[in-house]
């Protein structure tokens, strides 16, 4: 199946006005933001002409630094460029998310952490024949995944999807825009378009190891992947056709201090919970960064509702004690 919507559909008003709607939630309030919107028809229009035009050009990136928990670099457009990746967005998500395995879980509508974690315990459950056969994980990291991405890899399975040369034009002008350092690698954390691509760049990588390598039980989220069996010589036979078609085909290099293998009864940590046969506590790390947000007294509403949201997924009262008695002290005003 190859793209349906042509160049015109993406960069058309229409497209761009319904972009904007998707992109202001939850920005409403920030002042970029609300500058672009103060003259939206104008900036539309404006962006409209020289996508037209193909003079186009993606602007400069404002970097920061998050730890989440560990440090990463995120790197945030203009508001111009960032409605832009909305639209782009909005066209290609459709195409290539028909192409995705089942158990790709990033970014996707309907997936996200807490299903991957599902289908790990599920997974688990079924090679376990209802826990009671050992059953050992792979788990694998890709070293500097976003970092890594090699854009020329990139446009050449975009270009072999996308036959609107204007389309493929457009992409590349995205994915140009930024380097990690080594000229034609990389793309942004910031980024929406980020998101997608990286799937559309590792799903090749999924249809390896479920149809070469046949890797029935495997979950990948991002650049964490795992795969599950009861044969632990085979697991290990897996290692080393995985990283020779991660180097070989996509430039990418599994991380050497994150491949192991353990029994999942002993507990598996995998997309910040620790997995058991019976049940999943919250890896500690993650807990003790929860804690000390949720002190600080300006921690927003929306960020505790979603952590208490995070801790109806596990094996969590007591730390539901410690949330709630942290809100409590906020609430009397005693934090």
């Amino acid at each position: 199946m190859s793209f349906i919507h042509t160049y015109q559909s993406i960069i058309s008003v229409g497209n761009l006005l319904v972009a904007w709607q998707e992109f202001l939630r939850g920005k409403r309030k920030k002042y970029d933001v609300q500058k672009f919107g103060h003259n939206l028809m104008d900036n539309v229009l404006a962006l409209h002409r020289e996508l037209r035009d193909k003079t186009y050009r993606h602007g400069a990136y404002h970097a920061f630094n998050i730890s989440d928990p560990k440090q990463r670099s995120i790197h945030k457009a203009s508001v111009r460029d960032r409605l832009l990746h909305h639209a782009i967005h909005r066209k290609l998500y459709p195409l290539f998310d028909k192409k995705f395995i089942s158990d790709s879980y990033s970014c996707r509508v309907g997936k996200g952490v807490h299903k991957a974690t599902q289908r790990f315990c599920s997974y688990a459950y079924c090679v376990s024949d209802n826990h009671t056969h050992t059953v050992w994980v792979l788990k694998c990291d890709i070293r500097k995944f976003f970092a890594s991405v090699d854009q020329n890899i990139l446009m050449d399975i975009i270009a072999r999807h996308i036959h609107d040369q204007d389309a493929v034009w457009l992409i590349n002008q995205v994915v140009r825009s930024f380097n990690s350092g080594n000229i034609g690698k990389g793309l942004p954390l910031g980024n929406l378009t980020s998101q997608l691509l990286v799937n559309v760049y590792m799903n090749k990588f999924d249809h390896f190891a479920k149809h070469r390598l046949k890797a029935k039980c495997y979950v990948r989220y991002a650049d964490d992947f795992v795969i599950l069996s009861r044969d632990k010589k085979w697991l290990l036979s897996l290692v080393p056709p995985i990283a020779e078609f991660l180097n070989s085909k996509l430039a990418l290099t599994l991380h050497p201090n994150k491949v192991c293998m353990k029994p999942f009864a002993s507990g598996v940590d995998f997309l910040g919970w620790v997995h058991f046969s019976d049940h999943r506590v919250l890896r500690t790390t993650t807990k003790r960064r929860m804690l000390q947000k949720i002190a600080l007294k300006h921690s927003k509403k929306e960020t505790v509702q979603s952590y208490l949201g995070l801790l109806a997924h596990g094996n969590t009262e007591k730390l539901q004690v410690q949330v709630e008695r942290v809100i409590g002290q906020q609430t009397s005003g005693r934090v």
